[in-house]
Formats: C-alpha cells, structure tokens, sequence
C-alpha cells in the first residue's frame, strides 16, 4: 500500500500474528481450541482465509497446545512460532520476534478464536492505521451490555487514552458501550521495541499485549481506536456456547452471499452451506441439505430435500433428493435419489438415473444409463445405455482384494443378478434375471446362469400328512 510522507510515497509493508497458542480449558475438549469448526472449517483457518486475501506479506501463527495439528491444518500458508509456556498474549507476540524483528511496516494481531472477523473489516483496520500515521490503533465495537469487556476510554482529541478492565472500571466508565475486541494493528518496530518493557506484574504473572498501549502514549506516540460497524464479527470463542453462536452467525452470512448471488434457499435456517462451497445461479436448495467441503453445484439443479454433498461436483439441471454425494463428480441432468448413496471416487455422467436405495462406490456410470432401484454398483465401469435392473450386485470383494466389473455400452442386467468380479457384460449382452455370472458375458449373447425350474406336483400335501 502507497503511503504519503512529506510529499513523497513509500511502500508500507503488512504483516499479520495470529495468536493461537491457548488450550482453550472452558471448551472442555481433547481437541486443541483453535481447531474447533465453525461451519465445518478449524476457526484459525477462516483467519487465515480472510488475511490470504488481503495484501500481507507475511503470516505469522504463534502455536502451542496441539501445534502439529494445527500446523497439518493450514500447512504452508503461515509461518509459525512457537510459545512453548503461556505467559500471556504479549509474551505470545514476542514469539514472532524472529520472523518480524527490525521490519518496517504495520502489524495486525488478531486472536485465533474469532473466526467472524471479515477480510473487509480487517484492511478497513490497516488502513485507517496507516492513514491516521498511529503507532498503535485498537479495533473496538459497540455493544447494547458490555458487561465483562474492557472499555475503550478516548480523549478530548478522541484518541484512545487508556483501556479498562470491566473489573477496574469506575462506575462512569461502566457507562462507556465502546469495548476492546483484542485486535490491533502497531508500528512493527514499536512493538517489538515496546514487547521488551511489557512487565508482568499482576495478578496471573503475565505479559498484557495492551501494555504496549500504555507504553506508546508515555512515549507521546499517536494511540488511536477504529469502530468496526459489525460487532458480532468481534464475538470471541471461549466455550461451546460461543461456538454454537458462530456457527449460527457464519451460517447465516453464508446462506445470505449465495441468496444474494442469485441461489433460492428454501429454508436458510435449515440448510447447511460450507465456506469454500460454490453454487451457481438459479440453483434451489430444498430444506434440511447440508454441503461441505469443495462442493461446486452448477446452475438450474434441485439439492434436497434432507441431502448432504461433499467435495463433489454437481453439474447444470440435476436432482438430487434425499440422498449423500461424497467426494464424486455428478454430471447434467442427472437425477438421484431418493435415498441414494454416491460413495467418494464415483463419476456420475449426463442423463444417468440413481435411484432409490443405490449405493454407488468409486465406479463409472456414462450417459444415459440407468440404476433405478436397490442395486450396489462398487468398482465397476458402467458404459453408455445400460440398464441395471432391481436389485443387482457387482459382487467386488473376494475376502482379500477388490475387482473390476465392466458393464458395457447398451447391457441389460436383469433383476437381482449377482456379477461377480473380475467379470466383463458385453457391448448389448442381456443377463437373465436371477442370475449369478462369473464369467464374461460376449457382445449381444443372453446370459442365464440359475438352476433349471422343477415344479413338485402334490408336495404340500404329502408335507402336511408327514407332519
């Protein structure tokens, strides 16, 4: 970013600290606190997701508690630092010291439990920072009862003159409604200078990063706040309760973005879109769906109702009602469903029915066929124009090994057949219903592979004067 000096621009440079170190005690969890989803993503993640977008030029995640997760998490997206002891948040930041010693620019330290903050408040922050030429610039909010946060106290030349603690604040102070979100952006020199003078007399014996504050305007530097006009943004995760209201709020932004883009949500209270999911236009999604991971729906497709999909691909003018689709590609106008399952490594082409009660795993099916009803489709190559009747099983695992079924273009497989792997149907060859095939089936041949029927006159009644 351009900043102006004495008539002269110079590049300002940013960086970012995320404080992830605590072990997050009150959410009462094995798993490490910045781990935590919302939404379906690790809280830490959504933060590093919004700064990735901005112009940072370096990320830094102070670790501790759990740190090869959370490093197996965000990979090399951040560097990291470790606090091996918490002895506060300013002694966290000194962490990043060797990363960022001696750096011109501007630091933004955010806490790793507030995963609502947006990339758009984050820079409104940097910029109003850098335009305001602080050494240190405080986000704060506004709230209706800022019981137990700490108030934000400002001067007669509105600059911030100190920060009190709900605790320590007088009964005048009580009244003030502006808090301290605990994100801040400093003078990267400032901080790391100021870090060294923090001291950790107090109660719990550790080092406050709003020192620094107090540091700079003994120092006469310029300490200044900028009021983000979303509070809930700033809401902090401490326990499950916390959790669950993040969760309530992302969901609705969520939903909200993709109703804006032009998607029908039938019910937004009840539908359950991820962060990274992509939806086209004119997509309808029926209540009770949830869809996670890097799902792309395209345009004109039904999802739902009661659906959930997966890392998958749905493509244009597809149904798919009351059925999971994971880690598969679903082609245009397919229709799946009811209470079809589409396993992960699936290939779903144009014009396919899946029907109710069909379990497809990792297996082709191409254009135009059709597996209607409670049939079991796994590792199997299905061609153009099959028909697979009720009930039918490719029979893929011996004990030991998985094979391959090939059910070739325009086949027919009659009613509750059994394929037993490897095995090959040919180019327009029919199996018989009813039948178990273990060997290949030739192009246009019938397939009948079932005992001969034997009909027992009389044997009911000599059963019954036996008995």
């Amino acid at each position: 970013m351009d900043e102006c000096v004495g008539g002269s621009h110079i590049m300002s440079n940013r960086y970012a600290v995320i404080l992830a170190a605590g072990k997050g005690t009150r959410m009462k969890s094995k798993l490490y606190k910045v781990l935590h989803p919302v939404c379906g993503k690790p809280m830490v993640e959504h933060i590093v997701d919004q700064l990735s977008n901005l112009d940072i030029d370096e990320i830094i995640t102070i670790i501790g508690h759990g740190s090869e997760m959370v490093k197996e998490k965000l990979g090399d997206r951040t560097k990291y630092a470790l606090q091996e002891e918490q002895l506060g948040t300013g002694h966290a930041v000194q962490m990043a010291e060797p990363h960022l010693k001696d750096k011109h620019g501007t630091t933004v330290v955010i806490t790793g439990d507030t995963p609502l903050l947006t990339r758009e408040t984050i820079n409104e922050l940097m910029e109003y920072h850098e335009k305001e030429q602080a050494q240190v610039t405080v986000l704060t909010s506004k709230f209706d009862d800022p019981t137990g946060y700490g108030r934000v106290i400002r001067n007669e030349h509105n600059e911030v003159e100190k920060i009190v603690e709900h605790k320590d604040a007088s009964e005048e102070e009580k009244l003030v409604n502006e808090i301290n979100t605990g994100v801040y952006c400093f003078d990267n020199e400032l901080l790391f200078d100021a870090l060294k003078n923090v001291s950790n007399d107090n109660a719990q014996g550790e080092y406050y990063l709003p020192d620094v504050l107090f540091i700079a305007k003994e120092r006469g530097l310029k300490v200044v706040a900028h009021t983000t006009t979303n509070p809930e943004e700033t809401i902090g995760i401490n326990d499950r309760v916390n959790l669950a209201k993040a969760e309530k709020i992302m969901k609705r932004r969520i939903n909200e973005q993709h109703m804006r883009n032009g998607v029908s949500i039938i019910d937004d209270e009840n539908t359950y879109i991820g962060p990274d999911v992509q939806i086209e236009s004119d997509v309808v999604i029926e209540p009770g769906c949830k869809i996670t991971g890097q799902t792309i729906i395209k345009a004109d497709s039904i999802i739902g109702p009661n659906s959930e999909v997966k890392d998958s691909e749905i493509g244009e003018n597809t149904v798919v009602k009351h059925s999971v689709v994971t880690e598969s590609k679903v082609g245009n106008n397919v229709n799946i469903g009811p209470f079809a399952h589409i396993r992960p490594a699936s290939d779903i082409g144009d014009d396919v029915k899946v029907g109710n009660f069909v379990e497809v795993k990792k297996s082709t099916i191409d254009t135009n066929s059709k597996v209607s009803h409670l049939s079991y489709i796994g590792d199997a190559e299905v061609g153009k124009d099959a028909n697979i009747g009720c009930g039918t099983i490719t029979v893929n695992y011996d004990g030991k090994n998985k094979h391959k079924t090939i059910i070739e273009d325009g086949a027919f497989i009659g009613c509750n057949s059994n394929l037993v792997a490897p095995v090959i149907v040919k180019k327009g060859a029919y199996v018989a219903a009813g039948s178990t095939i273990t060997k290949d089936v030739p192009e246009k041949a019938l397939s009948i592979a079932r005992s001969r029927q034997e009909n027992k006159e009389g044997y009911v009644e000599r059963l019954n004067k036996r008995q």
